[in-house]
């Protein structure tokens, strides 16, 4: 939860009492909280007293973002020697859970300097507060006002969001889940007016938002505020109710719902049905990854799953190493190839969905219970999720990784899936059974793109869940990256024969939904569209990203290249 500003105290903080404090904490602590964010720099007695009750912080670093800092280098100077000292004073905090550089920097101001100096100015303020801290989380908290502000070099993205239709909130939170994937994404306010007719409509609401901001997958959430009692530029404010407790610190209803969430995090959407799952991963010569692929297996949070491994003719260790595992099914055949380990997993699987996760990934705990949850949301055949880059320790593994050409998704506008990716999808085994399988003829690749198309023409539907994640080893080698591609070039030849209604006369797949790899994938030639408003006041300035460049893709077209390669 939020905390404050108050009304200054004695000693002229912007804190209510020492005893206040004490009993507020004991109120927070005891509705299942575990983070405030404070908007003032507090003390070291304040930072203590939140320690005694489990409380970490998450402390607001001020400067003043309403200065011309971005042009007047004196400014610029006064604002970066702000944040040092103010930063100067948290370090000896013992349970600091990170720092905001900035909140909500007026949309007017951003378009008048312009984003890029203002995400400069926010990347040496930044460098300022690593030299004091360098271990410690820190980021930046914007808003719909500014989402065409893009400081991703932040530790994470962090957005303060108030929509009351709830639809529209899980479909904006799902809208940032996508526009940064493989960042940490935090609510840093959500919060609800209500006075004494609607304190019900704030209960439910805050309660469900909790439960998206969990179902989309982000990392936390700060409800705004704890108490109705509110004091800012000098002022107390009377007439904004958004406290879950009263100035009285009499508790609302609100807090009783917020408090059944907290208490029951992190799995705070509850699934109605828990359906068996059969989790099949087919590997051949996958010994270097397939140990750490089991092992998070074995720790993934979902009361009701088996896994079956299907070792498609391995020459390596992964016969011993699926002996290092008794608990798990492991099935061994000749080498027949990716569809063919497959369907001899679907074969072998008892749960009414089958789940497949590649041997070179390592599933998040509550993986399955996101995949599960999505099918629930809709009458959905299939469902899949991100399949996100580890931290590589080697300069090729990050060179790979930024490579284009991985396995990414496509979703409709509605946000129903056209692809998901085969590391990370499950389907109802029916629907599988009834599709006969994975076609045998990709052995090493887009079998996942047949089945998806299979089942769509069937009448079926797919889904996305954004929380429902795989970390995904790329290749470890130029050698095998090329390899790799050179696979995805021979599983294209056989989606076009097979599907030729679904590519053009350029041999080019058509694609009904957009490919989706988030805010830096974009290409280079193109600019993004920003819906500003009349005048530039626009509530939620939202970024749309560009049709593409016909230079661009003419130039990475294979016609080019063979051209330049005659020549």
């Amino acid at each position: 939860v939020t905390y404050g500003p108050f009304q200054p105290n004695e000693r002229g903080e912007p804190f209510p009492s020492v005893s206040q404090i004490h009993h507020d904490f004991e109120s927070i602590a005891a509705m299942g909280a575990n983070v405030l964010r404070v908007y003032t720099v507090p003390n070291r007695d304040f930072a203590e007293m939140a320690g005694e009750y489990g409380l970490r912080l998450l402390v607001d670093i001020p400067w003043p973002k309403h200065l011309d800092a971005y042009d007047n280098h004196a400014v610029r100077d006064m604002c970066l020697e702000m944040v040092r000292t103010e930063v100067q004073k948290v370090k000896d905090f013992t349970n600091l859970a990170g720092l905001i550089l900035g909140n909500e920097i007026p949309s007017d101001l951003v378009r008048w300097a312009g984003p890029k100096k203002v995400e400069n100015l926010l990347r040496d303020l930044l460098r300022e507060a690593r030299s004091e801290l360098p271990d410690t989380l820190i980021g930046y908290a914007n808003f719909p006002g500014t989402e065409f502000l893009q400081p991703t070099f932040f530790d994470f993205v962090a957005f303060n969001v108030y929509l009351y239709d709830s639809p529209k909130f899980e479909s904006y939170l799902v809208r940032l889940r996508q526009m940064y994937p493989h960042s940490p994404l935090i609510l840093t306010e959500i919060g609800y007016h209500a006075d004494s007719e609607n304190e019900e409509d704030q209960a439910q609401f805050l309660g469900e938002s909790l439960a998206v901001a969990y179902r989309v997958g982000l990392a936390g959430a700060f409800v705004f505020s704890w108490t109705d009692e509110w004091h800012t530029g000098g002022y107390d404010i009377t007439d904004w109710s958004f406290g879950l407790v009263d100035v009285e610190r009499e508790t609302k209803k609100s807090f009783h719902t917020v408090s059944d969430v907290f208490q029951s995090a992190p799995q705070c959407d509850e699934l109605p049905h828990i359906p068996k799952v059969s989790v099949v991963v087919a590997t051949y010569n996958g010994g270097k990854t397939l140990g750490q692929c089991l092992e998070s297996l074995e720790t993934v949070d979902y009361p009701n799953f088996e896994v079956i491994v299907v070792d498609d003719g391995s020459t390596d260790d992964t016969a011993s190493i699926l002996k290092e595992h008794p608990s798990i099914r492991a099935i061994s055949q000749p080498n027949k190839g990716l569809s063919e380990a497959r369907n001899a997993g679907i074969q072998a699987s008892t749960g009414e969905i089958v789940a497949f996760i590649d041997s070179d990934c390592y599933a998040d705990p509550d993986w399955l219970y996101h995949i599960v949850r999505q099918f629930q949301l809709g009458d959905f055949t299939g469902v899949g999720g991100p399949n996100l880059t580890p931290e590589e320790p080697r300069l090729v593994h990050q060179s790979i990784a930024l490579a284009p050409g991985h396995a990414t998704h496509v979703l409709f506008e509605n946000g129903d899936a056209e692809h998901v990716p085969g590391c990370n999808m499950a389907f109802l085994r029916e629907a599988l059974i009834d599709a006969d399988g994975f076609d045998p003829i990709f052995r090493k690749a887009g079998d996942d793109v047949d089945i998806a198309w299979r089942l769509q023409d069937l009448g079926h539907r797919l889904s996305f869940s954004t929380a429902g994640f795989v970390w995904h080893h790329r290749r470890s080698t130029l050698r095998a990256y090329i390899k790799q591609q050179i696979g995805y070039g021979e599983a294209e030849a056989l989606l076009r024969n097979k599907h030729p209604q679904r590519f053009n006369d350029r041999g080019q797949s058509i694609w009904g939904g957009r490919i989706y790899q988030g805010l830096g994938d974009t290409t280079p030639l193109g600019k993004p569209n920003i819906q500003y408003g009349i005048f530039g006041s626009a509530g939620y300035q939202c970024i749309y990203p560009p049709g593409g460049s016909w230079v661009y893709y003419l130039m990475s077209s294979i016609e080019w290249w063979a051209l330049s390669l005659a020549l």
